[in-house]
């Protein structure tokens, strides 16, 4: 989750929060019900409530949503506001939504569960004909001349500290993607929407799609430069673009293994994956390059993915398997323990007291159990 400062951030952004103000001044109604997904400290839920909501329900799955009780008494809304601490998946409400807002996104919408709880939220939480902010995001990318990042990605791993050679880890470091603030000038060919997000209907949440960028303008790329532009409402959005004023977003560079020396009329054939995986994405980046006729450069390909980010463990992927038959380890079975204690009444006090009985080495130290136990409550009680 974001720290306090990361929400201030958000607030702080101007071209966002106008854009998001101006959504709800067209959206609310005199007391209508609204639904603040991923709410964080409150402030779309404190404007809609400003702008005359009847009721909103802030969704907020980690603790910063306490300050949304402190900030809804102190502007006077206090009776209007209830703050759910969990994820809209295991929200339901005593009347559907009139207004669904959200900005659950990172560098990029796929992020996290996004896509999947904005489904699920307009499947289940809002009205029939109710309005959605945002209704959709278009993604762009572009060639980007990006030398520091390449730099910071790799220097250390070239530097041989202390006279030892770290090159191994460079074959791992080119699938990681990182965010990048460049200017303008470093765009090297026309930018092109690769997909488009339309909440009011999406359900699938992977994201994909394959484009063909024209290069404009000559230079030595580093890879590709991904954005996107938010519409909020009819006529209400900003963009995420590097010639947009800077946004609390930024944009993400995806790199390339080595620099493509690009001149006009050089052709980048690019598919790019967001693939959901558990509670997050993985990201997949084909390129290929097709230089100019008559150019006398040769073609290249490169094939990059988060998957190939990390060393892949023999040990790890062994327990991966589709064929493995596990067996608990000790923290295993004390979990198992401690969720089965809880399924039949047990306080977390008492199950600490046992775990303490059964594992005295690795709960030595005062307060350990009850720290593991109360872990577990947090992220798996209700």
């Amino acid at each position: 989750m974001y720290p306090l400062t990361g929400f201030g951030e958000m607030i702080a952004d101007e071209v966002r929060m106008q854009a998001y103000a101006e959504a709800l001044r067209r959206s609310v109604t005199p007391g209508c019900v609204v639904l603040d997904l991923g709410a964080g400290t409150g402030i779309l839920t404190l404007l809609a409530c400003q702008l005359g909501a009847g009721h909103v329900y802030a969704v907020e799955p980690s603790s910063v949503c306490q300050l949304i009780h402190a900030a809804a008494r102190d502007n006077g809304f206090g009776d209007r506001v209830t703050v759910l601490e969990c994820r809209s998946t295991e929200v339901s409400l005593p009347r559907r939504a009139d207004v669904m807002v959200s900005d659950m996104r990172g560098v990029m919408p796929a992020f996290h569960t996004h896509l999947a709880d904005i489904a699920d939220a307009r499947a289940r939480l809002l009205a029939p004909g109710g309005r959605q902010i945002p209704e959709r995001d278009r993604l762009f990318v572009a060639a980007i001349s990006a030398e520091q990042p390449i730099t910071d990605f790799r220097a250390i791993w070239q530097s041989s500290p202390f006279g030892l050679e770290l090159g191994s880890a460079l074959q791992y470091v080119q699938h990681v993607w990182t965010k990048h603030r460049p200017q303008p000038e470093a765009v090297l060919s026309e930018p092109v929407c690769w997909a488009e997000l339309d909440y009011t209907t999406r359900e699938d949440p992977q994201v994909r799609g394959e484009v063909t960028l024209e290069v404009v303008r000559a230079g030595t790329a580093h890879g590709l430069l991904l954005w996107f532009d938010a519409m909020l409402a009819e006529g209400v959005g900003f963009s995420n673009a590097p010639t947009a004023p800077p946004a609390v977003y930024g944009q993400a560079f995806y790199p390339w293994p080595e620099p493509l020396v690009l001149e006009p009329g050089d052709r980048l054939r690019v598919d790019l994956r967001a693939d959901p995986q558990c509670s997050s994405y993985r990201w997949s980046w084909l390129t290929d390059y097709v230089p100019a006729p008559g150019s006398g450069r040769a073609p290249r390909r490169f094939r990059q993915s988060e998957f190939l980010s990390t060393p892949l463990s023999p040990y790890v992927l062994r327990k991966r398997a589709e064929e493995f038959t596990p067996e608990l380890s000790r923290d295993g079975a004390l979990t198992l323990h401690t969720l089965e204690r809880m399924r039949a009444g047990g306080t977390l006090g008492a199950i600490a007291a046992e775990l303490r009985h059964m594992a005295p080495d690795k709960f030595a130290q005062e307060g350990a159990a009850l720290e593991f136990v109360a872990d577990l409550s947090e992220r798996l009680a209700r």
